[in-house]
């Protein structure tokens, strides 16, 4: 493990503060994998029929996933009713303590209630356990301790495994705010992939920033109709010329006499065949008769790999055999894609 290296190197010489720091950073990540690696064993044994009853309890209700809990489990619980909310999974967090104070009336008896408490008895839960019991509220807890309060009133008890605590201390919340994260992603995942939640799905709740530049599709962004850049196969180079500077792209495209793609001509192959009688040559001559090409229903993210895989600046866009748009890299830089 790095961590024991650094801790052995630390044992043979004097040790700088950074050294200690680093040290320090790889044994808390080294006990936190540690942490994890227990989760996954519990979720292919013991905890797996839980955790299956959990994905179906959610999926199954007609209402939303009220997520809380008190401390750094309700820091915990926002992520993971973040998580839900965004990849399909109506969620929220409440306050338990200000589920006490009338915040109960944001719980209908369609939703389902997922309570964090890694011990299991936390006293600000109790109101919002016996409000799930009260109104038949399917209750899903988070607990390492599954004889406590809240696994024995949960309908659904995910019982974490125990494990150590990245705090020297054994105080601190850190391993454990890390199993609850990571099943909270788990469960999310599970939810989605059960939905058959899309991209174009994920987009509908992503549209800002350059996330959701990139969830935009092909169609949102490319030029047509007379925007785009076009020649038919029989032109000439000068013809092909003109219309490279006419419409600005740096390339013109090439379709057959049916309108089928055929090529494309870009100013590389300008460069490369720079001859006198270069406009009297037929456009395919030095056309690129294998362009790359992209489906107007493709994510802009892809459109973006393919131009910087291939490094180049202009992709066309082809439905049923025919160009019907064209996508510049600057176009992916207008948009906030790159």
């Amino acid at each position: 493990m790095r961590y024991r290296a650094a801790m052995a190197l630390a044992q043979t010489k004097p040790v700088s503060h950074v050294q200690q720091a680093i040290a320090s950073a790889l044994r808390t990540l080294d006990t936190e994998r540690e942490g994890l690696s227990v989760l996954m064993e519990a979720i292919g044994n013991g905890l797996a029929p839980s955790f299956t009853s959990a994905v179906e309890t959610i999926a199954s209700a007609r209402g939303r996933v009220i997520v809380t809990g008190m401390g750094k489990s309700g820091h915990v619980g926002r992520k993971i009713a973040a998580t839900l909310a965004s990849t399909g999974t109506p969620a929220y967090y409440v306050h338990p303590a200000e589920a006490s104070h009338g915040d109960l009336g944001m719980v209908q008896t369609d939703d389902v209630i997922l309570a964090l408490s890694w011990s299991g008895e936390t006293a600000e839960l109790a109101d919002i356990i016996g409000y799930a019991k009260r109104f038949r509220v399917p209750l899903i807890a988070f607990t390492s301790n599954a004889s406590s309060t809240l696994g024995q009133a949960a309908d659904v008890c995910l019982a974490l495994p125990k494990a150590k605590e990245a705090c020297p201390n054994g105080l601190a919340p850190t391993t454990s705010t890390t199993i609850q994260l990571a099943l909270g992603d788990a469960l999310a995942i599970a939810l989605l992939e059960r939905r058959g939640f899309t991209a174009e799905n994920f987009r509908v709740f992503h549209p800002g920033g350059k996330l959701g530049a990139r969830l935009k599709l092909v169609r949102d962004i490319m030029h047509k109709d007379e925007r785009l850049p076009i020649i038919g196969v029989e032109a000439r180079m000068d013809q092909a010329i003109e219309e490279i500077g006419r419409k600005g792209f740096g390339s013109v495209i090439v379709v057959n006499t049916d309108g089928t793609l055929a090529g494309i001509v870009t100013d590389g192959d300008l460069r490369r065949n720079l001859r006198p009688d270069l406009g009297s040559l037929p456009i395919t001559a030095i056309m690129t008769r294998t362009p790359r090409t992209i489906a107007p229903d493709a994510l802009v993210a892809t459109a973006l790999e393919i131009e910087e895989t291939a490094r180049i600046t202009a992709l066309i866009v082809v439905e049923n055999d025919r160009p019907v748009g064209l996508v510049h890299y600057l176009d992916l830089l207008r948009a906030g894609a790159a």
